[in-house]
């Protein structure tokens, strides 16, 4: 069983006045216990932390600011998706988070042990918006751009929405989580760089592929991964006439619009474009809305 959330408990009021936002719930800034970690690979983990207050009120594609209280390095919070809510039979009491090692942050989570305390804000930002049958949701995935999607699966199970999910990787062993979207009905269509599981190449081939043969079927695309898949996937979708939302993964240092470190280039209709900051304007955008950088 999940235990209580122990420590300071602070609330904060965001008011949005960039056009594209909109207005954000009251975020808590808590001190979660860490109640699991699971290790996935020498890199990948899920960590596990008593959030209730935060889980009661996440949406799908909504993200946390943490810190790991060791010290002051890192001196700022890290941005991560909200991953799954954790539910007992009395209500959300948890959220997981899922973290490639990279830096300090997601080593400290990496090697986090239970019961250490994580400082944690959210949740924040603007959310996916989600379909109703008889239009489908087609998710597209990129190495740990799988983070935001299963509470986006979790949605729209609820709705009646059919489901499917593009995941790339660069191998196998970086393919995570398939059972759990597989038993909640979800259609896998894998991709790996090296062909070691699925097709070999890039998620967006098979993607382009299944919209030219899906002609007469209303489609929405979701998609999380690195800025070149996002920009790729949003060109696919475009070609064939299918709205796309992405989430971004931009450096934040507060998440709540105070440094302007994850601004992000926004179309205007006289064809130029205009900063905004991803983290009040998103992480979520229409893809088409986001004015991407020309191929390299």
């Amino acid at each position: 069983m999940i235990g209580a959330v122990g420590g300071a408990r602070h609330d904060w009021f965001v008011v949005n006045h960039e056009p594209s936002c909109i207005l954000m719930r009251m975020p808590v800034d808590i001190q979660a216990r860490v109640i699991g970690n699971t290790r996935l690979s020498d890199d990948y983990n899920i960590i596990a932390l008593a959030a209730a207050d935060i889980a009661a009120s996440a949406e799908p594609g909504q993200f946390v600011m943490v810190k790991v209280r060791h010290g002051s390095d890192p001196l700022l919070r890290r941005p991560f998706s909200v991953f799954e809510i954790l539910r007992s039979p009395s209500g959300p009491e948890g959220i997981t988070l899922l973290s490639k090692r990279v830096g300090v942050t997601t080593t400290l989570l990496h090697e986090a042990a239970q019961g250490d305390i994580v400082d944690c804000l959210g949740p924040l930002g603007r959310p996916f918006t989600l379909v109703d049958p008889p239009a489908e949701a087609w998710l597209v995935a990129g190495g740990v751009g799988l983070a935001p999607f299963a509470t986006v699966v979790e949605a729209l199970q609820i709705r009646g929405t059919s489901v499917t999910l593009f995941y790339g990787a660069r191998s196998a062993g970086e393919l995570f989580h398939l059972e759990w979207f597989g038993s909640r009905g979800v259609r896998l269509v894998l991709s790996t760089e090296d062909g070691s599981r699925g097709e070999k190449g890039r998620v967006t081939a098979p993607l382009e592929r299944e919209l030219q043969a899906a002609e007469n079927r209303e489609v929405t695309i979701y998609a999380c991964g690195p800025e070149p898949m996002l920009a790729a996937t949003v060109a696919v979708a475009a070609r064939y006439g299918r709205a796309s939302q992405v989430s971004v993964e931009r450096v934040m240092g507060c998440g709540m619009g105070g440094c302007y470190s994850c601004v992000i280039p926004i179309r205007d209709e006289d064809g130029g474009s205009h900063l905004v900051r991803s983290c009040l304007s998103g992480p979520v955008f229409a893809g088409s809305d986001i004015a991407w950088a020309a191929p390299r």
